[in-house]
């Protein structure tokens, strides 16, 4: 079954084309993650498969063509998290999280009890923020605020979770802590993500398949270590990126 099918996708900002016919589909269970230079055109798709960019060419979320999803059906197939978030209200971290069930309310003033509430819980739970949810969310850390929202998805229960580099602004413990969380959730609900990703060891550590591009073209695409290969990112990077990893992680051999 495809979760996602992407058909020849293009965008262009006047004479430019940011994207050129670019094609992938996502299955339950994966881990796409999309990966390239600056300016590949990565936030460019996601942008455009989560309906905040115009594009031509086809996008299909479970065989449904995503233009003619009502707004509510969308929600709940499609979360996106992107990599930060201004906050200038004082909500608490259960308010913010709660914010996730709006699509499956009778309407957009009322929101559902019963099994809501065991949805919002667990979320909580998943992310560690059971404990902080009565705090602000304008207390909380850069990490904090980003489970917050990570939280509001799980409560949100897509079918299909669009990440915009998530932990790009984070510290190394609070990337880890995302990451987790989000491969936890595959692995529970038989569900999938896409990702866009700068850091090639994120993408190889946790992901299942990637789409690799190169100035809006698919280079390569398939399964994580048929892409990630020493001779695409070397003729996409222009450089020998293989050979630059070892040496960056060779600074960090145990000491004897």
């Amino acid at each position: 079954m495809i979760m996602l099918r992407v058909d020849n996708l293009k965008v262009s900002f006047g004479e430019l084309n940011i994207v050129n016919g670019v094609s992938f589909s996502v299955e339950p269970g994966q881990w796409m993650m999309i990966v390239g230079p600056n300016g590949a055109g990565k936030s460019t798709i996601v942008n455009a498969i989560s309906q905040g960019t115009a594009y031509t060419g086809d996008v299909f979320l479970e065989g449904k063509n995503v233009k003619t999803l009502p707004a509510k059906e969308l929600a709940k197939a499609l979360g996106v998290l992107s990599q930060s978030h201004q906050v200038s209200y004082s909500f608490c971290v259960d308010e913010v999280v709660r914010l996730g069930r709006y699509a499956y309310a009778p309407s957009v003033f009322s929101v559902k009890k019963g099994s809501d509430d065991d949805i919002i819980d667990k979320a909580l739970k998943d992310t560690g923020l059971y404990d902080i949810r009565g705090q602000s969310v304008l207390t909380l850390s850069g990490g904090e605020l980003q489970r917050t929202f990570l939280a509001q998805l799980f409560a949100q229960d897509p079918r299909l979770l669009i990440l915009d580099e998530p932990t790009n602004h984070l510290d190394l413990v609070y990337q880890k802590q995302v990451f987790a969380l989000i491969q936890k959730w595959i692995k529970d609900t038989g569900r999938c993500v896409l990702s866009v990703v700068h850091d090639l060891s994120l993408a190889k550590a946790y992901g299942t398949h990637a789409v690799l591009l190169d100035h809006g073209k698919v280079f390569a695409s398939g399964k994580i270590d048929e892409v990630l290969t020493k001779d695409n990112l070397g003729a996409v990077y222009q450089m020998d990126v293989y050979g630059w990893m070892r040496d960056m992680y060779s600074a960090w051999q145990e000491e004897k």
